[in-house]
This record gives structure tokens, sequence and C-alpha cells, in this order.
């Protein structure tokens, strides 16, 4: 059941009223029992979305997030680390003379 705003214009009193769809639009204030009684019009509730995508990130199965990762051509910053990894061998003598 929603939340309806009311505002009564003779005493400016400003409440909420939480009622079902098919009651009927109150009518008279409870404060001053005149019948200047107004239902607001609002936006209601928001449905807040965080993150990257609501349906890419909840409600993708791991088998299509797999075959997406496998399609994603590879970052410049992965390249580069896979080329040059591990420390330059030093020119001349590869083996090491410690036997």
């Amino acid at each position: 059941m929603p939340t309806y705003d009311y505002v009564c214009d003779a005493c400016d009193h400003a409440f909420e009223l939480f009622q079902s769809m098919t009651d009927s639009v109150k009518r008279t204030c409870p404060k001053c029992k005149k019948r200047k009684l107004r239902r607001l019009i609002g936006t209601g509730g928001a449905i807040m979305f965080k993150g990257s995508g609501f349906y890419q990130t909840d409600y993708r199965s791991e088998s299509y997030k797999k075959a997406a990762a496998a399609d994603k051509p590879p970052s410049k910053k992965s390249e580069s680390s896979k080329k040059g990894a591990g420390p330059k061998p030093a020119k001349g003598n590869s083996q090491s003379s410690g036997d």
C-alpha cells in the first residue's frame, strides 16, 4: 500500500497517510476539521541502481561472463606486464658461476 502526502489549505497542516490505492481521497483535515484537504502528487519511491549495470552485474550467468571475458581484447597494461615481467638478463654470461 502506498503512502500519500496531504496538505490542508486552511491551516497548512501537512502529513502522510498510508492507505490503499482503492481508498477514496481524504477531504477533511484531522487538525482543523475543515474540508480543505488536498492530496499532493509526488514522484513516489525511486529505484536506485549502483555499479556498472543492473542486468550486466546481477543477472548474467557465469558461463556468459567467462565467454565475454575471453572475447574481450587484452588491455595495454596486461600486455606490457607480460612482455617485461621479469628482470632483463645481463649481457655476456647467461649462466651463473656458483657451481
